[in-house]
């Protein structure tokens, strides 16, 4: 069994993973601020409510957008398992060749994620992951990763929007029934839903336009499973891909 570790800007997923079956999944928020000490307990306190015995993992394995974090997520780690945590990054082998113009500066968590589409769909494969941002990104036939697009994530566009208008409430983000939106908060809310829904159809019509074919379309993140389904592209929705990535990548790493 392994201890998996997503880090977000909003959120860090902890996956318990045995043998490829994700036995447990938990969120916590994610504090720059907290010490490694902080972080072992929250990490001993969720092994520990799934009924595991934290020194049980033969390893471990940590992908992190916020490196503050990164650093005290590793102590904590090493403190409540023993184990020497691999961190996805530059020198890490995953079976996909980076063709960007700086290969070592490719976010972690886009690495796990197609690694993971290529793993359980297979390429040509569009990756999108819709969290605090939203990327959209292209891996080739020949599991070429080629690059991709970063738009702001729907609920940081909204709060930004209510935030910096005095008329435009914060709103909770979920489909209305329409897309003319008969008062505000469902105007807004068709923007966020069908607006996003747009966009990403878009992007996609325009990647495989630059691509010259089609490709698997593949979505993870908290917001993609209220979105996708208003896209008129078939896309797979998968909320563990990022956890099925970070499988895959210590499989390829372990010693």
């Amino acid at each position: 069994m392994i201890l998996a570790i997503d880090v977000g800007n909003t959120h860090i997923v902890i996956g318990c993973i045995e043998d490829g079956e994700i036995l447990s999944i938990d969120r916590i928020q994610t504090h720059p601020g907290e010490t490694a000490t902080e972080y072992a307990i929250k990490l001993k306190q969720v092994v520990e409510l799934h009924g595991l015995d934290p020194k049980g993992f033969e390893g471990a394995i940590l992908s992190s957008v916020v490196p503050p974090v990164t650093g005290a997520l590793l102590s904590a780690v090493r403190t409540l398992t023993g184990c020497r945590c691999l961190v996805v990054g530059p020198g890490m082998k995953t079976g996909m060749n980076v063709r960007i113009d700086d290969p070592a500066s490719l976010a972690a968590d886009l690495v796990v994620g197609c690694v993971a589409a290529i793993n359980c769909y297979g390429a040509p494969v569009i990756v999108l992951d819709l969290g605090t941002a939203t990327t959209i990104v292209a891996v080739d036939g020949n599991n070429c990763y080629l690059g991709g697009a970063i738009l702001p994530g729907v609920r940081t566009s909204y709060a930004a929007l209510s935030s910096d208008t005095s008329l435009l409430p914060d709103i909770s983000i979920y489909p209305p029934k329409k897309c003319v939106g008969t008062n505000t908060m469902d105007a807004m809310r068709s923007g966020a839903i069908f607006g996003t829904a747009s966009a990403i159809d878009g992007m996609i019509d325009r990647m495989e336009e630059e691509l010259g074919h089609p490709s698997k379309l593949v979505a993870t993140g908290g917001l993609a499973q209220f979105v996708t389904p208003y896209c008129r592209h078939e896309i797979i929705y998968d909320g563990d891909l990022l956890l099925k990535g970070l499988w895959t990548l210590y499989q390829k790493n372990k010693r």
